[in-house]
C-alpha cells in the first residue's frame, strides 16, 4: 500500500466512523445497527490491524477494528445461545470475540503509550448492566476528537493508576446512552 493509499484510508475511515457516530447521536441507527455498519465497513474494505502501532490514526484504525469485530461476535454469541446452534456456535463467537477485545485493549494502551499518557482522562463509570458495574472504565483523550474507549481489563487498570491517569471516582459516560443501550 503507498503512501497515498493510506491517507485515503485513513480519511475513509475516519469520515466513515463519524458518519455512524453522528447518525447513531442523532437516533437514525440502533446501537445494533451501529454495531453491523460499522462490521461491515472492515469486511467491505478487507480490514486488517496494523502490526506496528506508531501512530495516533494507526492506534485508533486498530481500536475500532477489534472493538468493532469483538462486538459482533458477542452479538452473534448472543443469537445463539438458546437454539440449536447453541452448543456448535456459542463458545466459538464468544471465544473469538474475546480474542478481538484483547487486541482492542491492546490498541488503546499503543495508544496511550503515544501520549506519553498525556491529556488522558480514566474513570468507572455508571453502568445499568450489573455485568459491567464496577469493572467497566472510560478512557477519554482531551486532545483528540471523538477518543473515548472503553474496557474491562485489570492489566490495562493497573497501568493507568500506575500512571496516575485514573480518578478512582465513579463518572457518567460521555456516551452513556451508548453505553447502556442493549444490543
Amino acid at each position: 500500500m503507498n503512501y497515498i493509499n493510506k491517507i485515503n484510508m485513513f480519511e475513509d475511515f475516519f469520515e466513515h466512523r463519524s458518519f455512524l457516530i453522528n447518525k447513531y447521536s442523532n437516533g437514525n441507527i440502533t446501537k445494533r445497527e451501529f454495531l453491523k455498519y460499522n462490521y461491515d465497513y472492515f469486511i467491505s474494505v478487507n480490514a486488517r490491524p496494523f502490526l506496528k502501532i506508531d501512530s495516533y490514526e494507526k492506534g485508533l484504525f486498530n481500536y475500532q477494528y477489534y472493538n468493532g469485530m469483538a462486538k459482533y461476535y458477542k452479538m452473534l454469541a448472543k443469537e445463539v445461545k438458546n437454539t440449536k446452534k447453541h452448543s456448535r456456535y456459542y463458545n466459538y463467537y464468544l471465544n473469538l470475540g474475546n480474542k478481538y477485545y484483547d487486541g482492542k485493549d491492546e490498541s488503546a494502551l499503543a495508544i496511550l503509550k503515544l501520549q506519553d499518557f498525556e491529556d488522558v482522562q480514566s474513570y468507572f463509570i455508571k453502568c445499568d448492566s450489573d455485568y459491567l458495574k464496577d469493572s467497566l472504565y472510560e478512557i477519554v483523550l482531551e486532545n483528540k476528537t471523538e477518543a473515548i474507549f472503553h474496557s474491562k481489563a485489570e492489566w490495562l487498570l493497573k497501568i493507568l493508576k500506575e500512571k496516575k491517569v485514573f480518578d478512582s471516582d465513579v463518572k457518567t459516560s460521555l456516551i452513556e446512552e451508548y453505553i447502556n443501550e442493549k444490543y
